[in-house]
């Protein structure tokens, strides 16, 4: 339903938005062209911290054809014979990178970043709960919570909540795509974006003018004195800051070139390295690449669906540490997924549900140029479940480490409730 703007009332606004806390705009109060925003509370500034961005693989990401244990030979290739990625040495092989472990050929843009030491691998890692749902390990994932679903709020939400710092632009956390992500679920409310171009409202010039004349009166918007007041000034300012970041094309720097792909990951990333560049005031930003990760069948290591969403996750990653320059050196990028896939490939040259995954970690402030973790061999008897590599590395002491060293955020027992951190040296302090 489209609301008149000439009948609604402060008191109908109540009603439809709620004030409970954190003070959104809500979907009932605009036209279906009006940008969806909502937005926290009054903050000050956040100070000099890393900006983290947090992309998950939703669907179980292949962290074994990601980056290849070819060092443990048979255990490896005989249980893989049609869709492992061969040993170093030929065109379409691992990219070695220790003289155990090697990216996949796909991920060759990644492998500069990691001789840089920009980039670190923690390997056997991920969600140590035995659930191989993919909604149940995506809930434990993002809540921080594995085994619990009674807590609301998700890890990045809790951060942003209990950070001893505030920050009072609405582009503080922003989630990439039409649902934002659980990870971001609290009470710092973030901003979710589609698309830059979706506050793009020309043709619409007319209505959007007698929308904001009757905003402002109903808010009093040029001098709030009011939180609800505060909040429609911040949709009017969030407005046109979008509409000067899209004034112009965007430029990528240094000759970065984001890849067009179908699902849009390519644009996310380069349009979160244009809000960066913007400073207004990002600290987080959430997206999910939704490939084909989930690889039950014609799994296509090196020539299907796994080899493209390999090259497109690469892509994008390459272009945006290369868009963002200098700036990388305040900027964190952590890549993971809910867990990964049988160590032995299935009748329909695929993989299963499995266990231990590979996390990518890349930023200035990383210690790269390293796979960590304590590996288990893919043995049978070092596996989890008999076919699933086993997790040696809670995905837990990587994000507390790098909340503590890169994001100043030291209340680690309310953001991963009854967790005891180890760290593992990842980050530079």
């Amino acid at each position: 339903m489209v609301l008149m703007m000439n009948t609604i009332t402060r008191r109908n606004f109540l009603k439809i938005a709620g004030v409970t806390g954190v003070i959104g705009a809500s979907r009932s109060l605009f036209p279906g062209w009006m940008p969806r925003l909502a937005f926290a509370a009054d903050h000050q500034s956040g100070g000099d911290r890393d900006i983290l961005i947090n992309i998950f693989l939703r669907g179980g990401m292949d962290g074994l054809s990601a980056v290849v244990p070819y060092g443990e030979g048979r255990e490896y290739y005989d249980n893989r014979p049609t869709i492992a990625v061969p040993e170093p040495g030929g065109d379409r092989s691992a990219i070695d990178l220790d003289g155990f472990f090697g990216l996949h050929p796909a991920l060759a843009p990644l492998a500069a970043i990691y001789q840089q030491q920009d980039l670190a691998i923690v390997h056997a890692s991920g969600l140590v709960h035995p659930t191989r749902s993919h909604f149940d390990a995506q809930h434990f994932v993002d809540f921080g919570v594995p085994g619990d679903k009674t807590i609301a709020t998700g890890w990045i939400g809790r951060h942003l909540e209990t950070a001893s710092w505030q920050n009072q632009s609405p582009f503080r956390a922003v989630g990439m795509g039409d649902l934002l992500p659980d990870s971001l679920r609290g009470a710092v409310t973030p901003l979710a974006l589609r698309a830059l171009d979706d506050f793009h409202l020309q043709g619409r010039s007319d209505e959007l003018q007698r929308m904001e004349r009757s905003l402002a009166r109903l808010y009093e918007a040029a001098g709030p004195q009011d939180p609800l007041s505060r909040q429609a000034k911040l949709v009017f300012e969030t407005v046109t800051t979008v509409q000067q970041l899209t004034a112009d094309p965007y430029r990528p720097a240094h000759g970065a070139v984001y890849p067009a792909d179908d699902l849009g990951f390519g644009l996310a990333l380069r349009q979160i390295a244009q809000i960066i560049k913007a400073d207004i005031g990002l600290e987080v930003a959430s997206l999910d690449h939704l490939g084909g990760w989930d690889t039950h069948e014609a799994q296509g290591t090196l020539d299907g669906g796994l080899n493209d969403d390999f090259t497109v996750l690469a892509q994008g990653l390459h272009a945006f540490y290369t868009d963002l320059g200098d700036r990388m050196k305040r900027v964190v990028v952590v890549v993971m997924s809910e867990f990964g896939r049988t160590i032995d490939e299935n009748g329909s040259q695929g993989t299963d549900h499995g266990h231990g995954n590979a996390m990518f970690l890349m930023g200035g402030g990383v210690r790269g140029g390293k796979v960590y973790g304590d590996w288990p061999t893919l043995a049978p008897e070092a596996r989890d479940d008999a076919d699933d590599l086993a997790i040696t590395t809670d995905y837990r002491h990587v994000l507390a480490e790098m909340l503590q060293r890169r994001l100043g955020n030291n209340a680690i027992a309310d953001i991963f409730p009854g967790f005891s951190p180890q760290p593992l040296d990842i980050f530079n302090v």
